[in-house]
């Protein structure tokens, strides 16, 4: 395993090496006209790019960016290349400054960052893809044992399942004196007691031990020691892990690491520059996608009688009620045939979904699975109504039946995505729907958003839990 780990930071390490060099060389050919009259000026600006090149690198592998860590996303891997190569570049610019190096163009500079920028997090991407389509065909798949019977055991397991990428098989559960509900159905069993912990994890090939049971400290010190001998990762759930996360952070006093809770701070100007960015991209976005609105209305009008839109009241910020739009994907009168269908709802909570709902038309179908139905939210967006992310408005009349514990999710405007669409959308259960929206209103930031967006692309031409 080792020996495979060593190779593959090779492979890393000479592919950054091969596309610096060809960053470095390709401005030379955009711009022919800047060339090295002398030997002196060749030689100065080997120099630079050499010093540039070995600090990138340097940074690369300080950003562990030299490995595969299954728990970065894409995005998030993208952005750390990004930030390093402009941590480079300002190492650049300033070993030319001090050195009094005049004779660098500027034009190749900057052409050098951005194609170091595009290659460098590019390749990246295509690798984590390729990387992530091997891992669900079941290659260097983890074997997984949890510590602890429990709600957040459960909650585990579903997350697993949810982001197969991870490439995680929970092979079982230790520790439980008796089954519990739920255990058949994931198709789960309890293997034994702590003290069989050395037993089982040899005999099932374990590979990771997750802790979701930490009340008892002395037995995760216990545990913990000796998954060390037997050399294996051990993962700890945070104790307070159901309560929607604030800020965390792990702090050090001395060699004690503490995970820190706080409350992260609003910014005005941040939540001004939101709702520009709001108006200024769905006014853009409505002028270029006129055509295709009228293509869907005429669409929409042909398939079935009934107006080109829908109309619904929807809970808005802090509760207030809005007018919320969509392109019409269902039946005339289709409110009216809610009440028969109410007991076939396939998410448990005061929202009905249902997967092969008899209302939906012929063009509705297709609507609903690319999400084109939810393009007139645009409008809603430019009035002031929702934001381009944010959690997805409920009619009124379910927002009313929410439980306390959830209201958080109204404190600020609804939006066309957000994070519980990217992460599942319709195949999401309710409690796990408002748990993201809650993580989403208490760790909200600009960046954020601009994850969330781009996450949504991919999201929507999968169409995976689009009804």
């Amino acid at each position: 395993m080792h020996t495979r780990h060593k190779r593959v930071q090779v492979a890393y390490f000479i592919a950054d090496i091969l596309l610096i060099g060809f960053s470095f060389y390709l401005p030379r050919l955009f711009n022919p006209h800047l060339i090295l009259a002398s030997g002196v000026e060749l030689r100065l600006n080997l120099i630079t790019f050499s010093f540039w090149g070995i600090t990138l690198v340097f940074i690369l592998n300080n950003h562990q960016l030299y490995i595969t860590d299954r728990h970065i996303g894409i995005i998030r891997e993208f952005f750390k290349v990004v930030r390093c190569v402009f941590y480079s570049s300002i190492l650049a610019g300033l070993f030319l400054f001090l050195t009094k190096i005049d004779i660098f163009s500027r034009v190749v500079f900057l052409e050098a960052t951005i194609l170091l920028a595009i290659q460098l997090s590019g390749w990246r991407v295509l690798k984590r893809i390729y990387v992530r389509h091997l891992i669900r065909s079941g290659y260097a798949n983890y074997n997984v044992l949890i510590v602890g019977v429990n709600k957040q055991s459960f909650f585990l397991i579903e997350e697993i399942k949810n982001n197969p990428y991870l490439g995680l098989r929970v092979i079982g559960l230790l520790d439980g004196d008796k089954e519990i509900n739920g255990l058949e159905e994931e198709k789960l069993r309890i293997l034994g007691k702590i003290e069989d912990l050395e037993r089982i994890v040899k005999k099932n090939f374990i590979d990771e031990i997750y802790i979701t049971d930490i009340s008892r400290r002395n037995l995760v010190a216990e545990i913990i020691k000796k998954a060390e001998k037997l050399g294996k990762t051990v993962r700890v759930l945070a104790e307070d892990f159901d309560i929607p996360p604030k800020t965390i952070s792990v702090n050090y006093i001395g060699i004690l690491p503490l995970i820190t809770y706080y409350e992260s701070l609003k910014h005005g100007a941040d939540s001004g520059i939101k709702r520009c960015l709001d108006m200024i991209v769905s006014a853009s976005a409505l002028i270029l996608l006129f055509p295709l609105f009228v293509i869907i209305a005429i669409l929409v009008k042909l398939d079935s009688p009934g107006p080109v839109f829908y109309i619904s009241r929807r809970s808005g910020k802090k509760g207030r009620a809005f007018n919320f739009y969509k392109f019409r994907s269902m039946v005339k009168n289709a409110e009216k045939q809610r009440e028969a269908l109410s007991e076939q709802s396939e998410v448990k909570g005061p929202i009905f979904k249902m997967r092969h709902d008899p209302r939906l038309t012929r063009m509705g179908k297709i609507l609903r699975k690319y999400s084109l139905d939810e393009l007139p939210q645009l409008f809603n967006v430019l009035k002031g109504d929702m934001s381009l992310v944010g959690p997805r408005p409920f009619p009124v009349e379910e927002s009313d039946r929410i439980e306390y514990g959830h209201i958080p999710r109204l404190n600020i405007r609804p939006g066309i995505t957000g994070l519980a669409q990217v992460k599942g959308r319709s195949n999401l259960k309710f409690n796990q729907w408002m748990r993201w929206d809650s993580w989403y209103v208490e760790n909200w930031s600009l960046g954020l958003d601009i994850k969330v967006l781009l996450w949504t692309i991919p999201a929507v031409f999968k169409g995976r839990g689009a009804y």
